[in-house]
């Protein structure tokens, strides 16, 4: 097997110019060069690829079945290429990326279309779990960086940096009775069940003396849904598509929620590189342009 892939290049162009001479001038090669690349390809691989009784360059049946390898060769050649120039340029090879699950899917969702463009070369693994749930992953070396909301002080062995908001409010099923309450008080919220966060050292905002607990904002969600109680929520996971037409707000006098502030973490001494600084910065204007 002598064939290069100059050879197939000048193959591809033939058969997609229709002509070497049309070929010859895509390439900017003399049309006897292509020729001749097309002539060797032949030879080495046993096989007529162009039909030579015909006066355009016409591929014979088995030059239609060899051009698709080629093609595919060809691609995988110039993604090797490209993949080569991105890790010389001091880009990452691979990044584990734990993300919250309470965090805008909108926002995730785009993040993720302009990382394949900016960064095809990258080989990108996502993790998804609780806030919680994201600190332990990067903890435990599983992901490099983590996003999450802010939910109290992580630790000593992890650097952090502020990326944007989340708005919070409370929230209740349409059938319960608090959804009936032009504006609610506190007092109103605590003769209601309520449905809080679970997570190991925080200490989250309980203003019911009934209350059931969960480790995740979509199993929340999902049980003031089924009218189990009233929750403090993210916006963007009561106006998730599954829950919005069956969640109804309930404005409450003398209760502030601030918005709850999302920031990356990752391990001292271990520096975000150049994907990941450009994610956490492209990260802070989506959720900027958000907010």
């Amino acid at each position: 097997m002598n064939w290069t892939l100059e050879q197939l290049r000048h193959f591809a162009a033939a058969a997609a110019q229709g002509s070497f001479s049309a070929a010859a001038r895509q390439l900017g090669k003399a049309q006897s060069a292509v020729s001749t690349a097309v002539g060797l390809l032949e030879a080495d691989l046993g096989v007529e690829l162009f039909d030579r009784s015909r006066r355009n360059a016409t591929l014979t049946p088995a030059g239609e079945v060899l051009l698709q390898e080629a093609l595919e060769l060809l691609r995988q050649a110039d993604g090797l290429q490209q993949r080569a120039l991105s890790f010389a340029s001091g880009q990452e090879a691979r990044l584990s990326v734990a993300l919250d699950e309470a965090l805008p899917s909108l926002v995730l969702a785009d993040l993720a279309k302009e990382i394949a463009e900016r960064f095809p070369a990258l080989e990108l693994t996502q993790l998804n779990g609780t806030a919680t749930e994201v600190a332990d992953y990067v903890a435990a070396g599983r992901a490099s960086l983590g996003c999450h909301l802010d939910r109290g002080d992580p630790g000593p062995a992890f650097a952090e940096r502020y990326l944007g908001r989340v708005a919070q409010g409370v929230f209740v099923s349409r059938s319960h009775p608090l959804a009936g309450l032009a504006r609610a008080t506190r007092a109103d919220l605590a003769r209601h069940r309520q449905l809080v966060m679970k997570m190991e050292g925080v200490d989250e905002r309980v203003l019911s003396p009934m209350v059931w607990r969960a480790d995740s904002s979509y199993s929340i969600a999902s049980m003031a849904v089924d009218g189990l109680g009233w929750a403090i929520l993210p916006l963007n996971i009561a106006e998730y598509e599954v829950y919005r037409d069956q969640l109804a707000s309930v404005p409450c006098a003398g209760l502030a929620l601030p918005p709850l502030s999302v920031r990356a973490l990752w391990l001292q001494g271990a520096e975000p590189g150049a994907a990941a600084s450009w994610i956490l910065g492209r990260m802070e204007q989506l959720l900027r342009a958000g907010g």
